[in-house]
């Protein structure tokens, strides 16, 4: 597990350092690099949660060695003046920000959680928008949605933020036209619907960047922007004040940031949390009893299991973490017919009291076989799933290990839009097993092949038996998975009581916040 998270530590750090490198440039032009810019926008010391760290990972190039993941956003939950935000920033030390197919896919994912989560969003943009080079209809299509959003927020009452640190065409250029506020820095920020290149193109008009949308044009005469900074340092300062005027009308709750749980503190587990490292066994047929996670992450180890004679391989537990009264699901092996049922109760039950739902994903899926499937199966596992589709409280899901057939749905997989999301370094996500794939798929052909009456070629079916293992077990993996943004990122075991409680907080400030909601997002006037 060790050795997991210094690989996805050091993915993380490949993207730091491949935006490091126009260190000079930006020296130059007298900016601050994206994360640079992030960290100073930040309330130093708060609890930061940065999602989806390896977007687009394997999607540029399929060699593990070279590929640059975050899909050319940073991203995260953090506090600014003291108030809960979401804060995305392009990446422009690489490939100067513009937006890549992940990225797009980041950024919709990140706007889907501020919306849910009423947090105000605060966009560090300066992309050099589309690659017109790597060109696909479908990126254009659903880039829409990317404003879309933007306007879904303002109408909310959640505040959209932008700071234009530099270039924002075309497409980009509606990012502060859909913000409720923008800051603009002097003599870097651009923003216009077509540049002087395709203005000449199109009209044969010739016009400077500054004419066109310059920072002092937009904040003189459009009307775009309504604060001046003169550099990158002036311009985070006047987005910290501005998100500090609204606190009061963000929030209900306190404004000063929860602190981070600490393993052994006065509500920290009783068991260490580094004992999460060895818990999770390399493979997944290994056995593992997930009331120890349990235990590593619950406020004083303390648990209360819900019928745990019944239906014993599926555990609902009652417990606190962060201070925060939570259900949490996890599995001891497949579902059946009793676990299904207790999972079922059990939502219901959360959902009665109030209380938010962690699933710890460790499940092969429903149990099958004629004893099970006579049994109804189907039908109760419908149940559950209808339960967890339906549920009236915040549902946080950890894959754990393996998440493997309509297990993955049943225990609010992606595909039933848990608030959050995050994956443990060893998880793995697949319809089935490698092997159980090429062995399904090797009785089916062996089948047709008698039926025809040919003999089977062994090295064949060998090779396509290996051929598909490699499939499905090179696609399950975590990294691939979460490159692929079906998740919201990959943490650290020892994190998870941390991340949780964030988390946690994050869905309690959310329904105690009243935004002033409106009938249209706020129009620049």
């Amino acid at each position: 597990m060790l050795a997991r998270v210094a690989e996805l530590r050091a993915l993380e750090d490949r993207a730091a350092q491949a935006s490091a490198k126009s260190k000079p440039v930006f020296d130059k032009r007298g900016q601050l690099l994206p994360r640079e810019r992030v960290a100073l926008l930040l309330d130093p010391g708060a609890p930061y949660v940065p999602l989806c760290t390896l977007a687009g990972f394997l999607q540029d190039t399929r060699d593990p060695g070279t590929s640059v993941p975050g899909g050319g956003i940073v991203a995260g939950m953090g506090f600014v003046a003291g108030v809960r935000c979401m804060v995305v920033a392009s990446d422009s030390g690489i490939e100067a920000g513009a937006i890549q197919p992940r990225g797009l896919e980041k950024i919709l994912r990140v706007q889907e959680i501020a919306l849910e989560n009423r947090l105000p969003f605060v966009h560090l943009v300066e992309s050099a928008g589309a690659n017109l080079t790597k060109y696909k209809v479908e990126g254009f299509v659903h880039g829409g949605s990317l404003f879309r959003n933007l306007a879904r927020l303002s109408a909310a009452g959640i505040p959209v933020i932008t700071v234009q640190h530099g270039s924002g065409t075309a497409g980009g250029a509606y990012m502060p036209g859909l913000s409720d506020v923008v800051v603009m820095v002097r003599g870097r920020s651009r923003a216009f619907l077509a540049g002087p290149p395709l203005l000449m193109a199109a009209t044969g008009e010739v016009a400077t960047e500054e004419e066109l949308g310059g920072a002092e044009m937009h904040t003189t005469v459009s009307g775009l922007g309504e604060y001046l900074a003169q550099d990158d340092r002036e311009a985070l300062g006047i987005a910290r004040q501005v998100v500090a005027s609204v606190r009061e009308t963000a929030r209900t709750g306190p404004v000063e940031a929860s602190p981070a749980p600490q393993a052994g503190g006065a509500s920290g587990p009783a068991c260490d949390p580094d004992d999460l490292l060895a818990l999770m066994p390399t493979h997944h047929r290994e056995p593992v009893d997930m009331h120890e996670v349990m235990a590593r992450i619950a406020d004083g180890s303390r648990l209360l299991a819900f019928k745990p004679l019944y239906g014993a391989a599926t555990l609902c537990v009652q417990a606190r973490i962060g201070g925060h009264a939570v259900g949490l699901i996890s599995n001891n092996g497949p579902i059946d017919v009793a676990g299904a049922n207790k999972a079922t109760h059990f939502i219901q039950w959360m959902c009665q009291l109030g209380h938010p739902i962690v699933y710890l994903q460790n499940t092969t899926g429903y149990m099958v076989g004629k004893d099970s499937e006579q049994g109804g199966m189907i039908k109760h596992g419908s149940k559950m799933i209808q339960a967890v589709t339906n549920a009236t409280v915040p549902q946080i899901t950890i894959q754990c290990g393996a998440s493997f057939g309509a297990g993955n749905y049943g225990m609010c997989g992606r595909g039933f839009a848990p608030r959050f999301l995050f994956s443990w370094p060893q998880a793995r996500t697949a319809v089935m097993g490698g092997e159980q794939a090429a062995r399904t798929m090797q009785i089916v052909a062996e089948a047709g092949m008698a039926r025809k009456g040919i003999a089977p070629d062994p090295v064949q079916m060998q090779a396509q038996f290996d051929h598909i293992v490699q499939v499905f077990e090179s696609q399950a993996d975590v990294f691939h998975t979460s490159g692929l943004v079906l998740d919201d990122g990959v943490i650290d075991p020892r994190d998870t009581r941390a991340v949780l409680a964030f988390c946690l907080d994050t869905c309690a400030e959310a329904a105690a916040r009243e935004p002033r909601r409106m009938q249209f997002g706020v129009a620049r006037m």
